[in-house]
């Protein structure tokens, strides 16, 4: 018996989750190899590392290794994804890097940078960046790279964690799992949210008209769990400002979400936020709208802070990024629009 892992498309996590129970005529084996024979392309470092990190478990106990698995045991493992198959190469490009040392780095990722190669993007992605800037401060590692634990839009700004080494990647990618992640966002939003704070739990998945964007689902097959909660911090009358915070992270969650509860995110393009959705038909509220897109070109999210515990010291850390430029501005030009209503 064997369910579903977790598909990294689909999910702004990469990691893999496998449930198996162990066959009634099974003979002694290593918990190892009786995984790496159930899980394709599933090396044995890499499933011994999920081990290491506590994420392999048998009847809800963690084990090691060289644990024998027994007929009727009920196995579940966490595996940080593996690397993808598209060769990338070091590219000497600008990075935000807010800390590190040697087991993780947080970065403020600019808006506009791609977080892997894939679907057209072979260069200038953050991971081209953080290969060239591992090589450099790691000279004569072959192996020094970055491992990715989650990822963040293109076109959305904000706090990213990446681990330094397979270990830290998995016991950062068991705590996305256990959602112990504690993760903020704020977004701009279309339309006056009728309540101060709320919750939005709805099943996402690919839209089956248009692949690059998700779509709510009330049948679970057809979408996976997705929890938002949020609180408003300001009312500027069409438009309000939220604060996110993500109970899991699927591709687009904040996006499509708040278009499920009909405030699309301000300047959100590929739901439909690039149009004047809330206010009046007056020529000069639209040039007025018109020039904040123009001060912000994308949609307006921002990942603003990331709390985890570090894979090494197990202390609680937490990191926070100011406002980006382009999302200050246009937030400041809906304040003073506000007020000017307001007399």
């Amino acid at each position: 018996m064997e369910d579903k892992p977790d598909i990294p498309e689909e999910s702004g996590e990469l990691y893999e989750h496998f449930r198996f129970v162990v066959d009634r005529g099974q003979n002694p084996l290593r918990i190892d190899r009786y995984l790496m024979a159930k899980i394709e392309n599933a090396s044995r470092n890499r499933i011994q590392n999920s081990a290491h990190a506590g994420n392999i478990l048998v009847n809800d106990l963690i084990v090691k290794p060289n644990h024998k698995v027994k007929p009727l045991d009920i196995i579940t493992i966490v595996l940080a994804y593996p690397p993808r198959d598209t060769e990338v190469y070091p590219e000497n490009l600008p990075i935000s890097i807010v800390y590190e040392d040697r087991d993780i780095i947080v970065i403020n990722k600019a808006p506009g940078m791609v977080v892997h190669p894939g679907h057209g993007n072979f260069t200038g992605t953050l991971q081209n960046a953080l290969l060239y800037h591992l090589q450099q401060s790691n000279p004569g590692d072959a192996e020094a790279k970055p491992f990715l634990v989650h990822r963040i839009d293109k076109d959305t700004s904000g706090i990213m964690l990446i681990a330094k080494n397979e270990l830290a990647q998995s016991r950062i990618a068991k705590q996305f799992f256990d959602h112990t992640i504690d993760r903020t966002y704020i977004a701009l939003v279309w339309g006056n949210i009728d309540h101060d704070e709320g919750t939005i739990d709805a099943n996402i998945g690919r839209d089956i008209r248009n692949r690059l964007v998700q779509a709510v689902y009330d049948d679970p097959e057809k979408g996976r769990h997705a929890v938002t909660h949020y609180h408003v911090l300001e009312r500027f009358g069409y438009v309000t400002l939220v604060e996110c915070r993500l109970e899991t992270g699927r591709t687009h969650q904040i996006r499509i979400h708040f278009k499920h509860i009909g405030h699309t995110l301000f300047n959100d393009e590929s739901y439909g936020g690039s149009e004047i959705l809330k206010g009046t038909t007056f020529t000069k509220y639209k040039q007025f709208v018109n020039n904040c897109f123009t001060l912000l070109p994308r949609q307006a999210l921002h990942a603003k802070s990331l709390g985890f515990i570090h894979p090494t010291t197990k202390q609680f850390v937490h990191f926070d990024s100011d406002y980006p430029p382009d999302l200050a501005a246009a937030i400041e030009k809906w304040r003073q629009y506000g007020k000017g209503r307001e007399e």
